[in-house]
């Protein structure tokens, strides 16, 4: 499966092996997506903030789900990881904040493409592949769980 709308690509190759995972990840793309269109073409106010609330609730859920599934498996860089997803859940704020403070702008829009759709694709790819690997490691009998 691919999608790609305004700047937001999701491609199998992000796959984790973890279906609920995966399928979070490909959610968040999706969210993604719309929040970062609703933002380029003006859409109303009320809608916009419901998305963006909807997209941070969604990614917290989705971090609790991930530490979970990291803690059962034993990860072994699980507080490390854990302090990524509390450093994004930081930016994600301060994002929320310029928009309640200034309402959708190009700038904010281009900056939730920047720092959003970034981070989620180089953690996904760097972090949480790597989990991946240790759950298949795991699940192989290769590593200790």
């Amino acid at each position: 499966m691919s999608n790609f709308k305004f700047g937001v690509a999701w491609n199998d190759s992000m796959k984790l092996g973890n279906e609920q995972v995966d399928n979070q990840h490909y959610q968040l793309f999706e969210m993604l997506s719309d929040l970062v269109g609703s933002c380029l073409d003006g859409s109303d106010i009320t809608n916009l903030r419901k998305t963006l609330n909807f997209l941070v609730s969604y990614t917290v859920r989705h971090f609790v789900d991930e530490e979970a599934l990291q803690v059962k498996y034993n990860f072994p860089d699980y507080k490390r990881h854990r302090q990524l997803h509390e450093d994004f859940k930081v930016t994600v704020g301060e994002l929320v904040q310029r928009f309640e403070d200034s309402g959708s702008t190009e700038n904010l829009s281009n900056d939730v493409n920047k720092i959003i759709v970034r981070w989620l694709i180089n953690h996904i790819n760097g972090e949480d592949k790597k989990i991946g690997a240790h759950i298949r490691e795991v699940e192989s009998g290769e590593g200790d769980e």
